[in-house]
């Protein structure tokens, strides 16, 4: 059914529709504009979603996602980047597809439809104005068919009055004759106007007017078939998407599969593992047996046999306890080194240690004389410094040679080291072999430089690659050190790590001679050893409430150690000791010759041989 037959009189309603066509048209490109928005934001969420869950650069986070359920999560957030890339993807197509292309269809549109309801109104005016025209010709016709009717009703009155000359008559007569005419006149102009006002108004209305509707009605008909279209392409534009967010979805479970939990369980082996072995039996205690009193708070000779010395325990007891710690762990604290032991001598030999002369050595006085001194004593007040900084580096400071931490972690963290000493010393290495080869081309084209100028660059170069060299020599001698004291290893590997040792003289130093004291405070001067100590009282008491540390095995001396800081025992090569306390990760093992002396000395120096069932204390 054509508009221009069924709706010839429903111009203004057909303007109306058109309108409001276009109104919905531009009501869904808006539609379509702020679902490209509301995709834009989407993805620009996603994103910043993603990026907050990124694992943050050189932090410990980043060493967390060695895990596979981390590197899982890790490979979700990436594959949320893509998701969140497919929705900018959408947004940009129905941008360009349909927004973009909807809006410059509208202003067509409305050109358009303009210009036809511009023709619609031309005609219309125009069967208007011939309207006009007919009606006023048949005003003019009927109006002279009047005159013309009264001239002639005067001419008769005249002519039949006797009174009336003939001139009269004669002129009633001619003037009848002329409205007569002009009525003949009119009637013929009418009917003249009045054929042309029908062939025009059956023009309007069989013609042009079912022209211009026709057209309109196409127009309204592209446009609704544009709408659908733009409908489908939104459709469309979701569903070219959906594969690659399948994938995504895909890659997501791929990643979850890949978790391996048996993995995840042997990182976390490897992360915490210490390398300790684990604590043996708790022997039996007889305090049935005669028990006597040692001089020190916190060295006792351990009962591991016959003929061997009992447990002593004495004095008085005033049931004090020290605030906060406990005795053995504050005595443990003020006596135990903090810094890296010596590394084992090359030769077995007294002589063969870089110690220098030895100084004659000093009785050990009893640790709670010592303690007492220290803190009685005003000149040696700086010892407060000492406690605090040894506490320090106890209790968060990381020594440069990783003391801080078990053997086994301690291991690893060399092992990193010497790694990434050795890129850099490759590195330097090719940027050595680069910088000789273009001297060698300058020597053969002087032309192209001075061979002169590389040489201070190449020396910069070869002084780098030599302090690097040391400094993995240095973390390679503690690394063999550590590796020869894990329980892992054979004993094989012990005198692989000491024959490491002697190989690489420039770190074999024993630096108990030269430096500060084990802590980082100033070292004891011989003057101040010879001072009047004040003898434990009332403050030794506060100790009674905790029993010394017992042996949990012997030691035998590997080479002759001096032992001048604080903190730690002479020892000379062949000598046999008792063992207190085992090596803690640092390098230090803690050992006891009689009731008056115990401290600490390099692991390296001594051969431990631990009780079975001895308890680590």
């Amino acid at each position: 059914m054509s508009w221009g037959t069924e709706l010839w009189d429903q111009f203004d309603n057909l303007e109306k529709h058109t309108q409001w066509g276009i109104d919905i048209l531009e009501k869904y490109i808006k539609f379509v504009k702020e679902r490209t928005e509301i995709e834009l934001s989407y993805a620009k969420q996603l994103r910043n979603l993603a990026k907050k869950y990124q694992p943050k650069k050189n932090s410990k986070e980043e060493e967390e996602y060695r895990y596979t359920a981390c590197k899982a999560f890790l490979s979700t957030l990436n594959e949320m980047n893509d998701y969140a890339g497919q929705h900018e993807v959408i947004s940009e197509n129905m941008t360009s597809n349909i927004t973009v292309e909807l809006a410059r269809y509208v202003q067509e549109l409305k050109q358009e439809r303009k210009s036809h309801f511009h023709d619609g109104r031309k005609a219309q005016q125009h069967i208007e104005i011939c309207w006009k025209q007919l009606e006023s010709s048949k005003r003019r016709f009927e109006r002279d068919c009047k005159e013309a009717d009264r001239a002639q009703q005067y001419f008769e009155k005249m002519d039949a009055d006797i009174n009336v000359t003939k001139a009269d008559v004669e002129k009633a007569r001619q003037q009848a004759q002329v409205r007569h005419q002009m009525a003949e006149d009119s009637k013929a102009d009418y009917s003249s106007i009045l054929q042309k006002f029908n062939h025009e108004q059956h023009e309007y209305y069989h013609t042009h007017i079912p022209n211009i509707f026709q057209k309109i009605q196409e127009m309204e008909e592209r446009r609704i078939v544009r709408i659908g279209d733009s409908m489908k392409t939104y459709a469309e534009v979701d569903r070219q998407v959906i594969p690659i967010i399948g994938k995504c979805l895909d890659e997501i479970v791929k990643a979850a599969n890949s978790i391996d939990q048996k993995n995840d369980s042997q990182l976390v082996i490897e992360a915490y593992k210490s390398g300790f072995e684990p604590p043996g039996d708790i022997e039996f205690e007889d305090y049935t047996q005669p028990m006597k009193r040692t001089v020190s708070d916190n060295s006792l000779s351990n009962s591991r046999g016959e003929g061997k010395p009992e447990l002593k325990f004495g004095g008085k007891s005033k049931g004090k306890l020290w605030p906060f710690i406990k005795k053995n762990k504050l005595m443990s604290l003020l006596t135990s080194p903090h810094q890296p032991p010596p590394p084992p001598p090359a030769s077995a030999s007294p002589s063969a240690v870089p110690n220098g002369p030895q100084s004659p050595k000093q009785q050990k006085e009893p640790l709670s004389h010592r303690f007492n001194e220290f803190m009685t004593s005003k000149p040696k007040i700086h010892c407060f410094r000492s406690l605090k900084r040894g506490l320090s580096l106890k209790l968060g400071a990381t020594p440069e040679d990783f003391s801080n931490l078990p053997p086994e972690q301690r291991r690893k963290k060399l092992q990193q080291k010497v790694d990434e000493l050795n890129k850099e010393i490759q590195k330097e290495m090719d940027q050595r072999d680069a910088i000789t080869k273009m001297k060698d081309v300058y020597l053969k084209n002087p032309q192209m430089g001075d061979p002169a100028s590389l040489d201070h660059k190449l020396t910069e170069v070869s002084q780098n690659i030599e302090k690097l060299r040391l400094e993995s020599q240095k973390f390679e001698a503690w690394l063999a050190e550590v590796e020869g004291r894990l329980p892992a290893r054979s004993e094989q590997a012990r005198r692989q790590s000491g024959m490491f040792d002697a190989q690489n003289p420039a770190t074999v130093n024993n630096c108990a001679q030269d430096r500060e004291s084990p802590d980082g405070s100033y070292t004891e001067e011989q003057s101040q050893e010879g001072e009047v100590k004040v003898l434990a009282t009332d403050f030794d008491d506060e100790f009674d409430e905790e029993e010394p540390l017992p042996a949990i095995g012997t030691c035998k001396a590997l080479y002759t150690f001096e032992g001048q800081n604080e903190g730690t025992i002479s020892v000379v090569e062949g000598e046999t000791l008792y063992v207190i306390e085992e090596d803690k990760g640092d390098g230090w093992t803690r050992i006891r010759r009689n009731e008056d002396e115990e401290g600490y000395v390099p692991t390296s120096y001594v051969e431990v041989y631990l009780d079975k069932n001895a308890k680590d204390s």
